[in-house]
């Protein structure tokens, strides 16, 4: 197997220097085109549960006032679509994730044109419209994955392969589309906070999958890899430009399913572990507000409420890599030892 790894180990890299070559071509072009057309962020000023954002819309003043652009998460998209289609395109490991990637992609770019464009105070789509579409977008694809690839089972590490069946091999798949989507959102709120951690998630699944023998599935988060490298290159304090929705719901997306094509979905609250954290806090905080009618944290998700306790952003972001790359590896070495890797 290692003999096998080390034959494709070349191209995988070929393919994410790929992506990251490509990025870096269409970087200028995007930049020069949203600089002239000011795509420039509406900050929120209410959060979901009606009171404004006293702790973000401080943190943001600066960010407000210099004027950046969002939706460079297109740049992201369309490195990912164009290096895949080309040198990456199998059916029964990539069609799947790179479906979630646009089609997480698309919602995205929804939310972030009415953003640019809307009049609400909540800058964007409203949550519950986001959440039937990115839900419709998981059933759809859980179906696929069950019906047509004939996935019904999951791996339980150091326990083995139990079967759920059709149904439960659906409902598992949107709620991992539906949760790491919405928690790469969440999470995508400081200079190369989300971006960083991705790519630590990616590499970690791209390993996996590697071992796997899933070589169009390693490719594939290869090439998620080398995007991200160039569009972290640009977003890292202070950034350039942010991914926006268009990019965090099409790496969410992207990445639950990455876990389950692995059969590693129960590992993945380990890998990404820090989304967890950032999405977890959130939840917590709108449960205190809305049935104890106080707050846990000074403002959410987590990384808002260190910076509001007076930790500088570039701080906060390094510690962060910091933990996301230790969780990475944790989570190969879970694999390899739990069953996962056979």
């Amino acid at each position: 197997m290692f003999a096998d790894i080390n034959n494709n180990i070349g191209y995988e890299l070929v393919l994410a220097l790929g992506a990251f070559l490509l990025s870096m071509f269409i970087t200028p072009i995007y930049t020069n085109f949203a600089y002239k057309h000011k795509l420039w962020k509406k900050q929120k000023s209410v959060a979901i549960t009606g009171e404004k954002l006293q702790y973000m819309n401080k943190a943001h003043a600066e960010k407000i006032k210099r004027h950046f652009p969002t939706m460079a998460g297109v740049i992201i998209l369309v490195a990912v679509i164009v290096v895949t289609t080309i040198c990456c395109l199998n059916r029964g490991q990539t069609w799947l994730p790179l479906a979630a990637f646009v089609g997480g992609g698309m919602i995205g770019l929804i939310d972030d044109v009415l953003n640019l464009y809307g009049k609400n105070a909540v800058a964007g789509m409203r949550a519950p419209v986001k959440f039937a579409m990115i839900s419709a977008l998981g059933v759809f694809l859980g179906w696929f994955f069950a019906c047509k690839l004939g996935w019904t089972a999951i791996n339980v590490p150091y326990v083995g392969l139990v079967e759920v069946g059709v149904i439960g091999t659906i409902l598992l798949f949107a709620f991992a589309v539906v949760a790491t989507g919405n928690a790469v959102n969440i999470t995508d709120g400081m200079d190369g906070l989300a971006g960083g951690l991705a790519m630590l998630a990616y590499g970690s699944y791209g390993v996996i999958a590697l071992l796997q023998e899933q070589w169009y599935l390693a490719g594939f988060c290869f090439i998620v890899i080398g995007a991200l490298l160039s569009y972290i290159w640009f977003n890292v304090y202070p950034a350039r430009f942010m991914m926006g929705d268009t990019g965090s719901f099409a790496l969410g997306a992207g990445l639950g399913v990455v876990a389950m094509m692995t059969n590693s979905f129960l590992l993945l609250p380990v890998i990404g572990g820090l989304f967890v954290v950032e999405a977890g806090s959130s939840l917590l905080q709108i449960g205190a507000k809305k049935f104890f009618h106080r707050k846990i944290f000074l403002s959410a998700p987590i990384h808002h409420h260190l910076q509001a306790k007076g930790w500088e952003e570039s701080k906060i972001v390094m510690r962060f890599w910091i933990i996301g790359g230790v969780l990475a590896m944790l989570g190969v070495f879970l694999a390899m030892g739990g069953g996962v890797i056979r």
